[in-house]
């Protein structure tokens, strides 16, 4: 398996999708029944197929991904086999950007020197996709990409 199988929420939300890919493998509605009742091991490895199948998918179309912990925030833009990343932390050992507070605080302090960024650019164009999930298994979010656009607009101007 090459990212991790979907949880039982996640089958079940893909539901319809799940039945076109069993189609896919010539396995209807009784088969499959018989197949998890005789082979579970074989159900699951069509489970697994099906989840990279999915995360595959979902992983290419990704454009941004942003990781926050209580000292630092990572954002990344994908451009293409290119990732373009910011790193910001505060100097300040007071700040929890984990909070409406660290973040408000952010807001106010960016162009301080209470606040250090850090610019980045990796190539990951053998493995685009295994390095965007590695950010996510780490607690990055797919976003859409508003505070990377600001900073690079504020840091730019």
């Amino acid at each position: 398996m090459k990212y991790i199988r979907l949880t039982k929420e996640q089958l079940e939300e893909l539901h319809p999708e799940f039945i076109t890919f069993l189609a896919t493998q010539s396995i209807d509605k009784k088969e499959w029944d018989v197949l998890k009742e005789t082979k579970p091991e074989i159900a699951e490895q069509e489970i697994d197929v099906f989840s990279d199948l999915i995360w595959d998918r979902a992983l290419t179309n990704i454009n941004f991904i942003d990781h926050f912990s209580e000292d630092y925030i990572f954002l990344f833009k994908c451009v293409g086999t290119t990732v373009f990343s910011y790193v910001i932390n505060a100097t300040s050992q007071d700040v929890n950007f984990l909070s409406a507070e660290g973040i408000n605080w952010l807001s106010e302090n960016i162009t301080t020197s209470e606040v250090e960024i850090q610019k980045g650019k990796k190539d990951i164009s053998i493995d685009r996709n295994g390095s965007l999930f590695e950010i996510i298994k780490q607690g990055g979010i797919i976003s859409k990409g508003e505070l990377f656009t600001k900073l690079e607009f504020l840091l730019n101007q």
